[in-house]
């Protein structure tokens, strides 16, 4: 499922028209966006968690040379499905 996709579904349940839908669509994900790059946790019941966790550093290697690199800290989006959504236990 695409962007495209989620946009087409809202239209057929609400009625809306696919120009507000779209900009339904586009204005929870760019909340997401924001709350996830502030560090926040966005919770929807039913549906799961997204939290953003600390990257450890690491070694990794050059696959033309075989190099050791040095990778960076980070950060990355974790999702962790509630429990309506485990379709296939």
């Amino acid at each position: 499922m695409i962007k495209q996709d989620l946009i087409q579904r809202v239209v057929e349940r609400t009625g809306l028209p696919r120009t507000k839908a779209e900009a339904a669509v586009d204005a929870i994900f760019e909340s997401m966006k924001q709350t996830l790059v502030a560090g926040d946790r966005i919770e929807l019941r039913g549906f799961g968690v997204f939290t953003v966790k600390p990257r450890k550093t690491g070694i990794g290697r050059n696959p033309r040379t075989g190099a050791e690199v040095t990778i960076a800290p980070g950060k990355a989006v974790r999702f962790k499905p509630g429990k309506e959504l485990h379709l296939l236990n």
